[in-house]
């Protein structure tokens, strides 16, 4: 058996809670660490900013979306404004404190998005469902609003538009236009692996267990001592600080600049297509997610000339509409998991190769 669970003994508490119990998944792990520090060497500039720092940015951003909606089961279509609060704030942060280290601000944007978050989550204290989603609805068209018409948000920019200024670390460009691709990724997947981490030891700990009881039955939650308000709230809070942080981290180390386009409602509809299609309550369902919906667009687009044919940019685009449709209404009936079960199933077929059932 490549990958089985028999014969691995636990013999403390600290190892029977661990987020990786198994040898199999901590080597598994550690590849998938490797593999990615080591990508950028080999991959071309292209493939880096195209695929690789997008898809660690918006999964980032989808892992903050699952902790508030698969974890807590709270609705939000804000995600895409909370986003914005980072980025504006990482802008705000970056000017005013030219002298900071920038992933200083990067990580500081998030407590902005935080209050507004925690702000905007104040009516699920009494509304959920579909009520609670027409309320951050509401939040992400107020938040788009404020981008567009308040002028001190960029410092009274004639160009309405974040521009994004030279930032070093260790004398190295990390933003603006002197810096690297590779430099940006590393930067992106040193900040998302740190802030995995931490969000796979919050749902392993109490916190997590306490917004899967409020998920379950929030009634029963209560009567078992879970103060709802408290523990809302803090879901709202910590899923808008990760929106934050990836918000800023779309603008300073992809984008470069940005308009409030960028923070739309369709930012939010697609971060929660990927938690969809990923997996509710999977953080690697979050990876799996922005890894399809991202991905798809460049396969779609490469394909017809690797086949021969001709298709123009607007049929791209509807067929990418399509297969997104189609994959949500999929994993909807079929497998409402996500890709995060078809991870386990083969995770599991893997324990009993290569032995039939």
């Amino acid at each position: 058996m490549l990958y089985r669970e028999a014969g691995q003994y636990k013999t403390s508490y600290r190892a029977d809670f661990a987020v990786f119990p198994l040898l199999q998944d901590r080597v598994g792990i550690a590849v998938i660490l490797a593999l990615a520090v080591l990508m950028p060497f080999v991959a071309s500039e292209f493939v880096i900013n195209s695929m690789m720092i997008p898809i660690l940015i918006f999964a980032l951003a989808a892992i903050g979306l699952n902790l508030l909606t698969g974890y807590a089961g709270l609705v939000s279509l804000g995600t895409g404004g909370f986003m914005g609060v980072g980025a504006y704030g990482c802008y705000k942060l970056a000017t005013a404190f030219p002298g900071v280290n920038i992933i200083v601000p990067i990580i500081a944007s998030g407590l902005f998005a935080a209050a507004i978050g925690v702000l905007f989550g104040l009516p699920s204290l009494r509304i959920k469902g579909f009520y609670l989603a027409v309320a951050t609805l509401a939040a992400q068209f107020f938040l788009s609003w404020c981008f567009v018409r308040v002028p001190w948000l960029v410092n009274y920019n004639v160009s309405g538009a974040i521009e994004v200024p030279t930032r070093t670390l260790f004398g190295v460009p990390i933003t603006g236009p002197n810096a690297t691709a590779v430099t940006r990724y590393l930067v992106v997947l040193s900040i998302v692996v740190v802030m995995t981490w931490v969000a796979s030891n919050l749902v392993h700990g109490r916190f997590g267990r306490m917004w899967m009881a409020v998920r379950d039955m929030d009634i029963a939650a209560e009567l078992i001592g879970i103060k709802l308000y408290r523990t809302k709230l803090l879901a709202f809070a910590v899923s808008s600080f990760y929106a934050g942080v990836a918000g800023a981290m779309l603008v300073f180390l992809w984008l470069g600049a940005s308009e409030a386009d960028s923070f739309d409602i369709n930012a939010s509809f697609l971060v929660l297509f990927m938690v969809i299609i990923g997996g509710l309550g999977s953080l690697v369902g979050s990876f799996l997610g922005a890894f399809l919906i991202l991905g798809l667009p460049i396969v779609l687009r490469s394909l017809p000339d690797t086949l021969g044919l001709s298709i123009n940019s607007a049929t791209v685009e509807h067929l990418q509409f399509m297969i997104v449709g189609a994959l949500i209404i999929f994993f909807l009936i079929v497998e409402p998991a996500g890709l995060a079960r078809l991870w386990q199933i083969g995770k599991q077929k893997l324990r009993v190769w290569p032995f039939p059932y």
